[in-house]
């Protein structure tokens, strides 16, 4: 008789054993749903840039004029019969945050080409004529990879389910002047969340459209990196405004890394020929005439600042200053 009540005493406790595991069980769920972004976060990708930036700060970074042509999406998705080039809008989100991170680096004056036309209408609608300045490179390219999938595990009381978002961005510069690749590059980026539950019990999410934003954002800013690497070590110059005396006026200042105390090189600009081999058209080397040192910055934005300078030796005798290129002579 001991032994059946036992028994039916610690049978009854069975569905009551039950019920605390659960309560045990939901007691410890996973936390709620994180984002994961890939091994190379956004932050971390502004922090490698600035850090690039700041390593030589005597240095002139002269920005280049560069502008953002055609950016589309060639992917599947987001596509339809209905929808034209005007609502394309993975390409036009690809174009803005193109064109934010390219202004951010600090290393470029960025210009407005998809929208060039809304310009037009308002600067008639104003009564003031357009002034479209040129630019020495082009950026066109397209979202080529963009895509979502979802992976999952199951085990014997638990499951977990993670979204992941993926995007590359393809991109060519092209010169202005000759319509020529000058490189092409790309980027790629990933985002995901996940989420987990035991016995039923744990954290649960929806779609989630933040991770298309998140992956085509690290993709652009991979790509701006590679462009910025590459751009660093093309040639750049800048012009002799006027010269009056001993005083000698060069476009480019403060803003743009143009600092008093560093010296420059004035060259001529070289014979342009046509290359019987290529058609195209070739600059040859010019000469070295002077040495200037910028003595002082003036104007108010990047466009109209300026630097002026003075002779330390040679001469600018007998050269016309449209003639001439400023070039700095130290490692960059």
């Amino acid at each position: 008789m001991k032994s059946h009540a036992h028994l039916s005493s610690t049978w009854r406790l069975g569905p009551l054993a039950l019920l605390m595991l659960v309560s045990v069980g939901c007691a410890t769920q996973t936390p709620p749903v994180t984002q994961r972004e890939a091994p190379q976060s956004s932050a971390e990708q502004a922090a490698a840039q600035q850090a690039v930036i700041a390593q030589a700060p005597a240095a002139p970074k002269l920005k280049r004029k560069i502008a953002l042509g055609r950016i589309t999406n060639e992917t599947n998705y987001g596509q339809s019969l209905l929808r034209d080039q005007e609502g394309d809008v993975l390409g036009k989100q690809v174009t803005d945050l193109l064109s934010k991170a390219l202004t951010e680096s600090g290393a470029y004056l960025v210009f407005e080409r998809p929208d060039i036309s809304r310009l037009e209408n308002e600067s008639r609608l104003s009564g003031q004529e357009l002034n479209v300045i040129g630019v020495d490179a082009l950026i066109i390219g397209s979202l080529t990879e963009f895509g979502r999938k979802t992976l999952g595990e199951s085990g014997f009381l638990s499951e977990s389910k993670r979204q992941v978002a993926f995007a590359k961005v393809d991109l060519r510069v092209v010169d202005t002047a000759t319509t020529q690749v000058l490189f092409a590059t790309s980027g790629a980026g990933e985002a995901s969340t996940e989420t987990a539950s035991v016995m039923g019990f744990g954290s649960r999410a929806g779609y989630d459209g933040t991770l298309n934003d998140a992956a085509i954002r690290q993709a652009v800013s991979e790509a701006v990196n590679r462009i910025s690497f590459q751009m660093k070590d093309r040639p750049w110059q800048s012009y002799i405004l006027r010269a009056e005396g001993s005083r000698i006026f060069v476009g480019g200042g403060k803003s743009q890394g143009i600092l008093p105390g560093m010296e420059f090189e004035v060259h001529t600009r070289g014979e342009v020929i046509k290359s019987p081999q290529t058609g195209a058209d070739i600059t040859l080397p010019g000469v070295q005439v002077a040495t200037i040192r910028i003595d002082a910055n003036f104007g108010d934005t990047e466009l109209t600042e300026g630097s002026v300078a003075s002779l330390l030796s040679g001469s600018l005798a007998g050269h016309a200053v449209e003639d001439l290129v400023v070039r700095y002579g130290g490692a960059m």
